[in-house]
């Protein structure tokens, strides 16, 4: 079976190449990759190459191919595999296996498995670890949005708080307590947005902050304070570069008692700073934001952490339970991550993308494998629809749908824009 995928040599070195995966064994897995998600972890790899914790060493020999938030269907099973698994069912993958305490991953370590690719082979690790995961649906951005998702399920989780006395933690946000989202306009914080409005725990008061009045205005319109009061949230979306004690009235918010969880989406040293600053006591600070420096520091108020009982913590990815968990609530449509999506392309720009993350504005970048296409805008579908019928027709479906990437715009792109790559 030949695959077509985009291959990591070493540092910004990405390569799209068609190869052979040779033929399935009693121990493979042979997937139709569908579609995958471009992730700032990719663009990470990518510039670190074999220094990335998660690259093999010898990448420059055997190279990887790219990418970490894929769904696609079965093709072939091998024997040993074929009473858990069947040709032409869904999948989602959880790359984070942890196999037996390793750090390699899909989209990360291995030749011949990842999501920029037609094609790909299960590692054994994956199966073992039971993280090919079933998808029942048609719809497969959902699935690809899935790992994400799972990242901000686990942060959620992973929360905790304590009682006086009682040495015991209480894990989750503060059930009907004051949560705060700072640097929350972009993709995984709009996100999480989704997810305190829609999970099983939801804060009283909800504060969204960052410093682009087109970005809050873009999160307020999909997630709107109407919508926020029915789920029996008081949401407030707050431009921090607008306010002279950012910190001051953030707390004021609160009534002054503060926000008992804080997640901060961005690594920068003055919003840390600032969700450090408006910890309620027993307050939760989840730093997110998974920053390149390895010496980035900001400072911490010790006082408060002793005498206020602060817990500060970080997490990275989701576990595999939070993947299950956000692929059911997906289907159930409780959550529509949607929002996170502000580009479509093909395979054949997934390299210079991936290459080039950082500086291409807007929320996550979608590829479609099996398609040739020009990474597009969401927003500049109508525009190009004025000369091009494929864009045209897009342009209308999501025009309907709020302006999102939606089922519709999918079914339609998969089964039209093959026809001319």
């Amino acid at each position: 079976m030949l695959t077509k995928a985009v291959r990591l040599y070493g540092k910004n070195d990405l390569r799209l190449e068609t190869f052979e995966l040779g033929p399935v064994q009693e121990d493979d897995v042979l997937c139709e990759v569908v579609c995958d998600s471009l992730c700032m972890s990719s663009y990470k790899a990518t510039s670190q190459g074999a220094d990335h914790k998660r690259v093999p060493k010898d990448v420059a020999e055997h190279p990887v191919i790219i990418g970490h938030e894929f769904c696609g269907r079965i093709v072939e099973v091998g024997r040993n595999w074929r009473e858990r698994y069947r040709p032409g069912d869904g999948f989602a993958i959880q790359p984070a296996h942890f196999y037996k305490g390793s750090l390699e991953a899909p989209g990360y370590s291995y030749p011949l498995c990842g999501g920029d690719a037609t094609y790909v082979k299960i590692p054994m690790e994956i199966l073992l670890a039971d993280c090919l995961l079933p998808y029942r649906s048609d719809t497969y951005f959902y699935g690809s949005l899935a790992e994400p998702m799972s990242c901000i399920l686990g942060t959620f989780h992973a929360m905790y708080h304590t009682r006086p006395g009682v040495y015991e933690h209480s894990m989750g946000i503060r059930q009907g307590g004051n949560l705060a989202l700072l640097a929350a306009a972009g993709p995984m914080g709009l996100g999480a947005v989704d997810y305190a409005l829609h999970g099983e725990r939801k804060p009283r008061l909800l504060v969204v902050t960052d410093i682009d009045d087109a970005r809050l205005a873009r999160a307020a319109d999909i997630y709107t304070i109407e919508e926020a009061k029915k789920c029996g949230v008081d949401l407030r979306y707050v431009n921090t570069a607008a306010l002279q004690d950012p910190v001051g009235e953030l707390n004021a918010l609160t009534g002054g008692t503060g926000f008992h969880d804080v997640v901060c989406f961005a690594p920068v040293r003055p919003v840390l700073e600032q969700a450090d600053g408006i910890l309620a006591y027993d307050g939760c600070l989840n730093f997110f934001a998974g920053p390149q420096d390895t010496a980035f520091s900001a400072n911490v108020n010790f006082y408060q952490v002793h005498y206020g009982s602060a817990h500060i913590m970080g997490t990275t990815g989701g576990s595999t339970d939070d993947m299950r968990e956000a692929i059911a609530m997906m289907n159930e449509s409780r959550l529509n991550p949607a929002a996170m999506i502000t580009h479509i392309g093909g395979l054949n720009c997934a390299a210079k993308t991936t290459k080039n993350l950082p500086k291409i504005p807007g929320g996550k970048k979608l590829i479609y494998n099996h398609i040739e296409m020009p990474l597009t805008a969401i927003t500049d579908f109508q525009k190009l629809g004025e000369t091009d019928d494929l864009f045209r027709e897009l342009g209308r479906i999501v025009g309907r749908n709020n302006n999102l990437w939606c089922a519709e715009a999918e079914r339609f792109l998969l089964a039209n824009a093959a026809r001319r790559a």
